[in-house]
């Protein structure tokens, strides 16, 4: 028989959880006061456009298109949160609905509504012939057009615990009535979460071909929208220990019913 012994150093590896996290707290504080350190984050983010870095993950085996980082976070707020429905306005390639559905799996119960305004025929077939479609529902059709709102609202009956997170078109307009429409199916403890915002902070160039832009984007919808309503605050705790994120002042969790 052969017993190890392991020690841990200052790193916090062999801390109680409550010192762990306090440190945690102390050094995600530093990090975000820490100018340089953002200002480096955002270099970071620009260099990796001409890459497109998003677009080299996958979930599960199905590409996700996000940054790693926003990943963790949404894997985080789902596991605490524990809703019985996520609401995904965009579907693309199917990662994002694999990746809720996987950890609503893991909780035990829950379901992932997927909408898009087109769910390409290759891209449908591959989420539903996925281990984990037993949980997803696709509606296709805009997000803001009524018969689709129509669907969802019927689909959100008896739900206790609602998720919802914004991804499909990018625009200010389109985003502003999105965020009027589905925060009115997220629940108090829950969040409603918009990626994306990142584009208000870089550069127009990165955006040749898109009709959003610096000046065009889900971020000023999001502030637009936050000064209108106290339900939803920026919770900046989740924002700050990124570092790297697609959604600044994008995680907004509902504090309130009303």
């Amino acid at each position: 028989m052969i017993i190890l012994k392991l020690s841990y150093n200052s790193t916090g590896l062999g801390m109680k959880n409550k010192n762990f996290d306090q440190r945690n707290t102390k050094k995600i504080n530093q990090m975000y006061k820490d100018k340089n350190f953002q200002l480096k984050s955002k270099e970071w983010i620009e260099a990796g456009y001409d890459y497109e870095y998003s677009y080299h993950f996958k979930w599960l085996g199905r590409p996700i298109i996000q940054y790693p980082q926003d990943i963790v976070a949404i894997q985080e707020i789902i596991w605490n949160v524990k809703p019985d429905l996520i609401i995904e306005t965009g579907v693309a390639h199917g990662g994002s609905l694999i990746l809720s559905a996987s950890i609503l799996e893991l909780i035990g119960h829950g379901e992932v509504l997927g909408i898009d305004i087109d769910i390409r025929k290759h891209n449908k077939k591959e989420i539903e012939n996925h281990k984990l479609f037993k949980r997803i529902n696709l509606i296709e059709g805009s997000s803001i057009n009524k018969k689709i709102i129509d669907k969802v609202s019927k689909f959100v009956k008896n739900k206790k615990k609602i998720m919802v997170f914004l991804d499909s078109n990018h625009t200010y307009s389109h985003v502003k009535k999105e965020l009027i429409i589905y925060s009115n199916f997220v629940t108090k403890g829950s969040y409603l979460i918009v990626f994306d915002t990142i584009i208000a902070d870089i550069s127009k160039t990165f955006f040749k071909n898109r009709i959003w832009n610096s000046k065009n984007n889900p971020k000023i919808a999001v502030n637009e929208f936050l000064a209108s309503t106290g339900r939803f605050k920026i919770d900046k705790k989740i924002e700050n220990k990124l570092g790297i994120t697609a959604s600044p002042h994008g995680y907004l969790k509902c504090v309130s019913n009303n």
